[in-house]
C-alpha cells in the first residue's frame, strides 16, 4: 500500500449565516484552523441577500486560501 502525501496549495471555503458577528466568527475559527495546513487569506468576497423563507438577510462569504509564501 503507498501512502502519498501532497500539500494543499490552494483552498475555497464558502460560509453563511443570518447575522455578521456569526459570519465573522465563523471566518475567524476557519483561519485559525487553516493555518495549522500552513495556508494564508489570499481574497475574500462577500454578499448579503435577502432569505424570503425566513424574513431574515443572509450573510455569504467565499474565502480563497492558498499556501503559504515564507517572507
Amino acid at each position: 500500500m503507498d501512502f502519498i502525501l501532497d500539500k494543499l496549495e490552494t483552498k475555497i471555503e464558502l460560509y453563511e449565516a443570518y447575522d455578521i458577528k456569526s459570519l465573522e466568527r465563523i471566518i475567524e475559527e476557519q483561519i485559525d484552523k487553516n493555518k495549522a495546513l500552513l495556508l494564508e487569506v489570499k481574497s475574500v468576497q462577500h454578499q448579503v441577500t435577502f432569505d424570503p423563507n425566513r424574513s431574515k438577510l443572509l450573510y455569504t462569504a467565499l474565502v480563497h486560501f492558498q499556501l503559504k509564501t515564507s517572507t
